[in-house]
């Protein structure tokens, strides 16, 4: 489904790049959260060739629009293993609760956009997962080690994980994300927000 974008066409004058050295990709914020009050973001990110991009998921209450600039995107739309290819120009439209992932399965870098209504906490996830990567404190596929922090941004970003019963997934993050606030495990990250 082609959509049009709210958000404005010109990026900002010094947009911030941040960059993830386990898995190579990078992400520029175009609009922030900040910038919105938290009501939506637009980020760019680039993929290098093979990159395994996010797995199957959804998310509750955020929509979330993807927008190829340059390059082929692979995504699974609705269901595990619908996968279809998107190309520049072509954009797709996540609502709340469509399961969804992304990779870039080409041998070129692949370019595109996500724009988050509402913004949640989706910036400070990706900013926690490039900022534990650069500090050494996550697995080969970029994912934290440290369950508590793993924890408290996937809450953070109203990421469901398909294949793990909505029940049962609250109730392990919620049990963990209190865990970590006793803990103050959330300090741990807020150097990278």
């Amino acid at each position: 489904m082609i959509t049009s974008s709210a958000f404005s066409t010109h990026e900002p004058t010094n947009p911030e790049m941040i960059v993830n050295p386990v898995t190579g990709d990078r992400m520029t914020f175009l609009h922030t959260s900040q910038q919105s009050q938290g009501a939506d973001a637009k980020i760019r990110f680039d993929l290098p060739p093979g990159a395994k991009g996010s797995p199957l998921h959804y998310h509750t209450a955020m929509h979330e629009t993807f927008t190829v600039v340059k390059g082929r995107l692979d995504m699974e739309v609705g269901q595990k293993g619908n996968w279809r290819s998107l190309q520049s120009g072509e954009s797709v439209r996540m609502p709340p609760g469509m399961h969804h992932s992304f990779c870039n399965r080409s041998e070129d870098w692949v370019t595109f956009t996500t724009e988050n209504q509402p913004a949640t906490g989706f910036e400070q996830f990706i900013r926690g997962l490039y900022g534990l990567a650069s500090d050494g404190k996550v697995n080969p596929d970029g994912m934290p080690t440290n369950l508590l922090q793993l924890a408290i941004l996937l809450k953070l970003s109203d990421t469901i994980p398909v294949g793990i019963p909505r029940l049962l997934y609250s109730l392990l993050i919620n049990s963990l994300s209190a865990i970590a606030q006793v803990l103050n495990v959330k300090q741990s990250l807020r150097k990278y927000w």
